[in-house]
């Protein structure tokens, strides 16, 4: 069949219509499973993986290269769901992941921003983990009025500004693109006139078109995906500025600034990967802006 990813502005309903999606298709239907799994896997605290895909890149991020790597392990426990197939994913960062597979079908959810901003001011917990979340970055912890169940909308107004601003400094940071750049989705539904039956119903329709069904050559863009993001992670930790390509078990590594010792290390390691069947590894000088 095909992979669904479902991008959203916040607030928005994507999480319903995912799942609606996902039962009307008989997918498995995943989120917040793959932070978990990928916590355990490499034995990284959950909130350090949520907000290396949620939060605006910091000055230490870009020193230790922190979101790099939560991300390099994200992408690996998120492949070895997709690499199964017939699933939907709804959250941050899906759509960057698996770009180059022609079976996934990527979806926008967006909403209209005076519909998000009732819908926050209705819903004053939500409000709260939001403001929570966004300590770290720019905004304040909750005000008085929200610890009261009361938010203003100039309050909420602020907290899906600073929210929809911080998830567009993550795609910058990594991957330089936008994530409002209609051109990256499949599909961009707008909610304000659609239920979630209906918005699932455009999703479940597209997936069943011939271009997303899945082929023996996209099968395989997926496996090496996979294979180059599991010896990623496995190196990553030690060498930040590693980047792995795949392809039928054929893998590419290079890196800026290694060395001939690094260079046993980085085979050792990587040759342990499953799937591994010959290593091509390419050590470049470090280059420095002009």
């Amino acid at each position: 069949m095909s992979i669904v990813t479902i991008s959203r502005e916040s607030y928005t309903q994507a999480k319903e219509v995912a799942e609606r999606v996902a039962q009307t298709l008989g997918f498995e239907c995943i989120s917040r499973e793959v932070l978990i799994e990928a916590s355990e896997t490499f034995n990284v605290p959950e909130i350090k993986l949520l907000r290396a895909i949620r939060d605006a890149p910091s000055v230490l991020d870009r020193f230790t290269f922190g979101k790099e790597r939560y991300t390099a392990y994200l992408q690996a426990a998120l492949l070895d769901h997709l690499q199964k197939d017939n699933v939907v994913y709804h959250g941050l960062a899906g759509h960057y992941l698996v770009s180059g597979v022609c079976h996934v079908l990527r979806v926008r959810i967006v909403g209209n921003q005076e519909d998000r901003v009732k819908t926050v001011m209705q819903r004053a917990e939500i409000f709260e983990q939001a403001a929570s979340a966004m300590e770290g970055i720019t905004a304040p912890g909750p005000t008085r009025a929200a610890r009261r169940g009361k938010v203003s909308k100039g309050e909420a107004l602020r907290v899906l500004e600073e929210i929809d601003e911080a998830r567009r400094g993550w795609g910058f940071h990594l991957y330089g693109i936008d994530t409002r750049d209609p051109s990256l989705y499949d599909l961009l539904i707008h909610v304000d006139r659609l239920s979630v039956d209906d918005a699932a119903d455009l999703v479940c329709r597209a997936a069943g078109a011939r271009q997303f069904q899945t082929t023996a050559e996209s099968q395989q863009a997926i496996d090496d995906l996979l294979l180059a993001a599991r010896v990623k992670a496995s190196l990553i930790e030690r060498y930040p500025r590693v980047n792995v390509t795949a392809e039928e078990g054929i893998v590419r590594i290079s890196l800026e600034g290694g060395t001939s010792s690094d260079e046993a290390a980085i085979h050792e390691t990587a040759e342990k990967i499953s799937g591994v069947k010959k290593i091509d590894i390419n050590l470049y000088p470090f280059t420095t802006p002009d």
